[in-house]
């Protein structure tokens, strides 16, 4: 076996289609289109979701809802997640960039402190919202909740 002689193995390639070259090819005349009608002409294109005719899907579902594009995402951190922090790395200064250096916020996030869990360590916390039960817990603590 050498490179000039090697061919692919049998009945792997087949030849392509040709459609529109004359009487004697089989699929000359329309080309597989049929007759006359939208779907024979070049050019041809239907609307995006269009379904013949009949009422499409985005127009039988009803419209609900709105986007609010006042509205603020926070990332939430409870305060189980600020008692780790605490007691496992012995931090008590809490801020949104700290937070960020130990992988719990992303660049650009705002940060709402939750109530869930238990505080035991007083804590110095500045972020950009609290929520009632974590103010409580904290200061409860002698801790200081500074909102930014």
């Amino acid at each position: 076996m050498e490179l000039h002689n090697l061919t692919p193995a049998a009945g792997s390639i087949k030849a392509e289609k040709r459609i529109g070259r004359g009487q004697g090819s089989g699929r000359g005349g329309t080309s597989t289109r049929g007759h006359k009608g939208a779907k024979s002409r070049s050019g041809y294109k239907t609307k995006i979701g269009f379904e013949g005719g009949q009422m499409p899907l985005q127009r039988r579902v009803p419209k609900f809802g709105f986007k609010n594009i006042n509205r603020v995402e926070y990332k939430a951190i409870n305060l189980d997640i600020i008692e780790n922090l605490a007691s496992v790395k012995g931090i008590l200064d809490i801020t949104p960039e700290v937070m960020r250096e130990n992988g719990l916020l992303s660049n650009n996030e705002l940060v709402k402190v939750l109530g869930r869990g238990e505080l035991k360590a007083k804590v110095n916390i500045t972020a950009n919202g609290f929520s009632s039960t974590a103010i409580a817990a904290i200061e409860a603590l002698g801790g200081t909740c500074t909102k930014i």
